[in-house]
Parts: C-alpha cells; structure tokens; sequence
C-alpha cells in the first residue's frame, strides 16, 4: 500500500471522527473568501467551539459513508469546501453564519447535518434561527416555575383570607 493512500485513509479516519463526534456540521463553499475574512470567521468559530476544516471532497464522501450516510451529499461535495463542526451546541455554526453573512458575502451554505438528520441550505437557516440552548432552557425554566407560583400565590391568598376572617370574627366578639 503507498504512502499517500495510507495518508488519506488517516485523513478519512479523522473526517469520520469529526462527524461521528459532532452535534451538527455545515458544508459550505467559500470560494472568494480573503485571507483576512478566512481568519476572522475561523476565530468567531473557535469562539463558538466549532472546528472548522477545508477538507478534500472526495475524503469527506468517504468519511460520510463510513458514518453511514447515503448518497444524499454526494451533489453538494463539489467545488472549494469547508465544514464548520458543531461538538457542544448543534445551532452554533449556522448561527454564527447567518449573523456574520454581511461580513463573508462569498461563504455560501450548501447543506449540512443535525442529530444525524441530512438538512439542505433552508435548513440550515431555518435552524440558525432557533434560540440557542441556553435560551431554550430558560423558557423551559420558566415555563416549569410557572405553575408553582400560580400554586404559591393561590396558597398564600388562602391563608391571608382566613387571617382576615379569623381576625373579623375576633373583633366581632370583642364589641
């Protein structure tokens, strides 16, 4: 077996560990980026704990095989690539491209993957525009709190009712 077989067949091997490992991942084209632009968007990606790779077409098919995805990617693996990898919050690299688009005209969605789920460039906005986890927990916090403090309020409404009846019947007998 050559060199450069045994190489690309470790490259895969990492690719498939990515996607194996990822909540999420986006394929773009960034054909036309600048340097300067590749930088900044690297460095917001890293902020976000997003890895994000321009990786050899072919090798990512492969990987996406070995994953045990179909064919479905095949059409949008063609041209420059990169892939954003989301680890910790599955909304965070399309969020992050969807609220830099102004600054990175040329980066462009092609499709990407959620839960396991293939989802076209729509769908990658449409999840870009969910809230993120931290604010979906809150709602969920406040949602939960909701009905106790309906309960305490209700609880405490009660008792200070029958204060103020105890308290009526006590000076009622006091005249």
């Amino acid at each position: 077996m050559s060199e450069a077989r045994v190489q690309k067949e470790q490259e895969v091997a990492v690719i498939k560990e990515r996607i194996d490992n990822c909540k999420s991942f986006i394929i773009m084209d960034f054909k036309g980026i600048t340097v300067a632009q590749d930088t900044k968007l690297r460095a917001l990606f890293r902020k976000e704990n997003v890895e994000y790779k321009v990786l050899k077409n072919r090798l990512v098919s492969i990987a996406l095989k070995q994953s045990g995805f179909g064919d479905e990617f095949d059409k949008y693996l063609e041209g420059p690539t990169a892939v954003a990898f989301a680890n910790e919050d599955a909304v965070s690299a399309a969020k992050i491209i969807k609220d830099n688009g102004k600054d990175f005209p040329q980066v462009s969605v092609k499709c990407g993957m959620v839960d396991g789920t293939f989802i076209d460039a729509k769908g990658v906005e449409a999840l870009a525009s969910l809230p993120s986890k931290e604010a979906l927990l809150g709602m969920l916090a406040g949602v939960l709190q909701a009905p106790i403090s309906g309960l305490a309020r209700a609880l405490n409404a009660t008792v200070g009712g029958l204060a103020i009846a105890l308290k009526a019947v006590a000076d009622q007998k006091a005249e």
